[in-house]
């Protein structure tokens, strides 16, 4: 890859039809949205539901963000499956659609070593052409990446940094200090409470699944940021962290921001895991929204 990725990537959600089905029309007109606001995608991860996407609907979510994006912005692709060979599998189908770049979540359901993690991105990293980032969020796989393993695995050529959701400042800055000295290894922050100091303390984007709900409001931290404007970046922060902490006491990401997302008007559907929402819940999130967006 020539260039880094930078700036915002927004998480986006995967529209569905009243039936269940992928509805692409309606990811098509969430990806304007983005990059309206300017921002960047990264599809078929958590706020995405990639663990109710079959095969053929992660492929075809990715080949609609490419294809709809059409080079105006970065395109990042999660790929990560609970097999070394799965993930390989997807990865190499996903790169043949033109990705900027790969995200690997680690592996889930079965508590693995260190040692184990790094053969496994490894492995994914040696068989595919694409640049990879590794992914961190470890309350949902119940595996962790250490600092240590990090570094090690950012000295794989094809490995260019890494995305962390494990939602601590300590974790974060544990990565941060990691990647010290590696040039061509970024760290890119998952949790919206943390973008503008993820920013300040050397991320190079983040990824965020608030910028489904407030795309401008999120783009305006990197926004100010990039500018020089650090106390403007800093107030934008405050301004999402409080949309964060008042939408996630109804209900957590992903459920939360996909119902905001679909009672501001858009098309996206229902998610497809058993989770539903009181009438009581919908309106306080309407009344959360209308707070804190435009």
């Amino acid at each position: 890859m020539s260039k880094k990725i930078t700036g915002v990537l927004t998480a986006i959600v995967t529209p569905f039809t009243a039936e269940g089905d992928y509805n692409e029309p309606a990811m098509r007109q969430q990806i304007q949205r983005q990059l309206a606001a300017g921002n960047g995608i990264f599809c078929g991860g958590t706020n995405g539901e990639f663990f109710v996407l079959n095969q053929q609907e992660k492929l075809a979510v990715t080949r609609t963000c490419v294809e709809e994006v059409a080079g105006k912005a970065f395109v990042v692709a999660h790929i990560g499956e609970i097999s070394t060979r799965e993930t390989i599998r997807l990865g190499r189908q996903v790169a043949a659609l033109g990705v900027d770049a790969v995200s690997v979540i680690t592996p889930w359901f079965v508590p693995l070593k260190q040692q184990e993690l790094i053969a496994h991105y490894e492995a994914v990293a040696d068989a595919l052409d694409v640049p990879l980032f590794l992914y961190n969020i470890p309350a949902r796989t119940g595996n962790t990446l250490q600092p240590d393993t990090v570094r090690k695995l950012a000295a794989h050529p094809n490995i260019i940094g890494i995305k962390d959701s494990a939602g601590s400042y300590e974790s974060l800055s544990g990565f941060l200090k990691a990647a010290e000295g590696m040039e061509n290894f970024d760290v890119l922050n998952g949790p919206d409470s943390l973008i503008h100091q993820g920013f300040v303390e050397g991320c190079s984007a983040c990824i965020s699944g608030l910028a489904n709900v407030a795309p401008k409001e999120i783009n305006a931290i990197w926004a100010r940021f990039s500018a020089g404007d650090i106390e403007g970046s800093r107030q934008a922060q405050e301004n999402v962290t409080g949309l964060r902490t008042d939408l996630y006491s109804v209900a957590f990401s992903p459920a939360a921001v996909k119902k905001a997302v679909a009672l501001m008007g858009h098309d996206v559907g229902e998610s497809r895991y058993a989770v539903r929402f009181s009438a009581e819940e919908e309106q306080r999130i309407r009344q959360i929204v209308n707070q804190y967006t435009q």
